[in-house]
């Protein structure tokens, strides 16, 4: 059967998107519903804007769920996917979309700077994949997409090592995923987007001049989180089913690998 784009072509499918309030998760979250999915959105502390997202797909027809959860607490983890079980009866896709970007210089990292970027940034895509797994191997199909960042393909970033380890952390998890669960019909991925023009605390933000960024970028202009959102979309397909332990760079061709 031919689907032309604007069909649904997700139906009967669910999706985890963790981070799902605002930003690129919201924009992946609402993507996928537009595609037929059924969607959890998750956030872990402003329920208000993981409301809205829910509110947002449900008026346009599509199917969500809102459950608050910390994604770097396990036992949160395992509820957030009971939920999901219990409401859709499976887990098809999983979005790990969750980061702490932290300027240190490392001899000012403590461990317990150490400590939290990884449980904020890394962590959390282990605990995920743990609890979902064992859904997808029942049904011998699956998606995970983990995203990830520039800075941990390009070395040139200073001041964050731990959240560049981190980074590659995330990518090294999806290979390793990739290779030993490729055998049952799963496929895992990463997305690293570049500079795209989301709501952030600029505050972490101040090394940024925003022209000169945009100058680097050959096509001109900061990306935006839908564009985020396209990769995860041909990740999560049926049309992406060949594509596994790779990164797709969301970036304007600012960086090239």
């Amino acid at each position: 059967m031919h689907h032309t784009p604007s069909e649904p072509t997700m139906i009967g499918r669910t999706a985890i998107v963790t981070g799902s309030g605002r930003n690129i998760g919201r924009a992946i979250a609402l993507s996928l519903a537009r595609q037929g999915a059924q969607v959890v959105v998750n956030g872990h502390s402003d329920r208000a804007a993981v409301d809205a997202v829910v509110k947002d797909i449900q008026d346009a027809g599509g199917k969500a769920l809102a459950v608050m959860a910390d994604v770097s607490d396990d036992q949160q983890v395992q509820q957030l996917v009971q939920r999901t079980v219990e409401t859709y009866g499976s887990v098809d896709m999983l979005i790990s979309n969750v980061a702490l970007r932290r300027k240190q210089q490392f001899l000012d990292i403590t461990p317990q700077d150490w400590h939290e970027v990884m449980q904020t940034n890394l962590t959390p895509a282990f605990y995920l994949a743990r609890h979902t797994i064992p859904h997808m191997l029942q049904q011998k199909w699956g998606r995970l997409v983990l995203i990830s960042g520039f800075d941990g393909f390009w070395g040139q970033v200073p001041e964050r090592a731990h959240n560049i380890a981190a980074k590659s952390g995330l990518h090294g998890l999806a290979m390793a995923l990739a290779r030993e669960f490729g055998v049952h019909g799963i496929t895992a991925n990463t997305v690293a987007p570049g500079a795209i023009d989301t709501v952030r605390d600029w505050t972490q933000y101040t090394h940024q001049d925003r022209q000169k960024i945009e100058a680097e970028i050959p096509l001109g202009r900061y990306g935006k989180p839908d564009e985020v959102a396209a990769a995860c979309d041909l990740l999560c397909s049926e049309r992406g089913a060949f594509i596994s332990g790779q990164v797709i760079h969301v970036n304007g061709g600012h960086y090239m690998y």
